[in-house]
């Protein structure tokens, strides 16, 4: 009598599959979530692994380092330089600087487009925004907005960059498509930071020398509403879901808990001397404070609002802009020659197992 075993066979070639797959799932990268805080004193950048909240290394860039931005695929973090007149570019595997951009006179803010192709800089001094096109680490062109821009934002379609000129106390507008200013929205004195709402039909505005919040309506590109939450207002982030803000108030060292739908301070958290720039992890369940007259972050709990760690940085920390890296998009797996190799070996198991099977069964 012939010994039929398809229950085996095919128990086998089950996990061979699975084996095959777990190695897939292994072989796809995980990223780091590490914060850069620029430190404008120090000439550096603290990196702190989100993770753990330790420091894990310390980077020199150009002189007196301010506005940060990282990629969406989180691969780099650009840090404009604010006396150098330059941007440099962070391999944020390596953490080691990859390249250096000479921009325009003061950069301040810095923003990625979605895509990754495009970054603006923000250049004070100039009154000015320069392109960099990330492929070739050069500046593409050069476009004026209002006195004294600081922070900037990208559409979520990246068909838009919002610039807040200080000194102009407006918005600019800048179409991509054109690279023109097609737009000055006037706001309360003195805009600082910005943040848009996920589906980018609500820009919010933190504006300093009037200690007042913004929100503009994109699509009419008017000021909607205005409130206040703070003194001095210097950071400025918003949850995934666009239900709440964080406002860095740099005179009353707190992070204000924010309504984004009526404005209202729903909590106030007390932080280090002077907080600037705030970023939430990608989890949304921690926000990072930059404490520029303490050398220290403030590491929040947003469940509990309050503060469970403080970090040591350099001197004067400002980070203002996005400056934690935001967990990569899932990279398509591709199978290497023996994983395909080891796949197909447990197809045909499981095909000749069903064979078998059915050739018993119509014996």
């Amino acid at each position: 009598m012939e010994n039929h075993r398809p229950g085996i066979a095919s128990a086998t070639s089950a996990r061979l599959v699975g084996l095959a797959v777990a190695i897939l799932l292994c072989a796809t990268p995980a990223w780091a979530q590490n914060a850069y805080i620029t430190n404008r004193a120090s000439h550096n950048v603290s990196v702190i692994n989100t993770a753990t909240g330790a420091p894990i290394a310390t980077i020199a860039v150009g002189q007196a380092p301010f506005g940060v931005a990282v990629s969406p695929s989180g691969d780099r973090a650009y840090v404009a330089n604010s006396q150098s007149n330059s941007v440099s570019i962070i391999d944020t595997a390596a953490n080691t600087v990859t390249a250096t951009v000479g921009v325009g006179s003061g950069p301040a803010g810095v923003a990625v487009s979605p895509s990754g192709d495009r970054v603006y800089v923000a250049n004070a001094d100039a009154d000015s925004v320069s392109v960099i096109d990330t492929a070739s680490d050069t500046v593409i062109a050069t476009i004026g907005v209002g006195d004294l821009p600081q922070a900037l934002v990208v559409s979520p379609a990246g068909d838009y960059v919002y610039v807040a000129d200080f000194w102009s106390h407006t918005v600019s507008v800048i179409d991509v498509a054109s690279g023109l200013r097609i737009a000055a929205i006037a706001v309360p004195l003195g805009p600082m930071a910005l943040a848009l709402s996920p589906d980018g039909s609500r820009l919010y505005v933190a504006s300093t020398d009037s200690s007042l919040l913004s929100v503009i309506d994109t699509a009419t590109r008017t000021v909607i509403d205005t409130g206040f939450v703070g003194n001095r207002p210097r950071g400025l982030a918003i949850s995934s879901d666009g239900a709440r803000l964080y406002v860095a108030n740099s005179q009353d060292s707190t992070v204000a808990v924010v309504d984004a739908a009526t404005l209202a301070v729903t909590a106030t958290v007390t932080v280090g001397l002077y907080p600037w720039g705030v970023s939430l992890t990608p989890s949304g369940t921690r926000l990072y404070a930059a404490n520029y007259g303490s050398n220290t972050v403030s590491i929040i709990d947003t469940g509990a609002n309050t503060v469970t760690d403080t970090v040591n940085t350099g001197a004067s920390p400002a980070a203002l802009g996005q400056f934690i890296v935001a967990a990569p998009p899932a990279p398509a797996v591709v199978p290497t020659l023996s994983e395909w190799a080891m796949i197909l070996f447990g197809l045909m198991l499981a095909g000749g197992a069903a064979l078998r099977l059915h050739r018993r069964r119509t014996a």
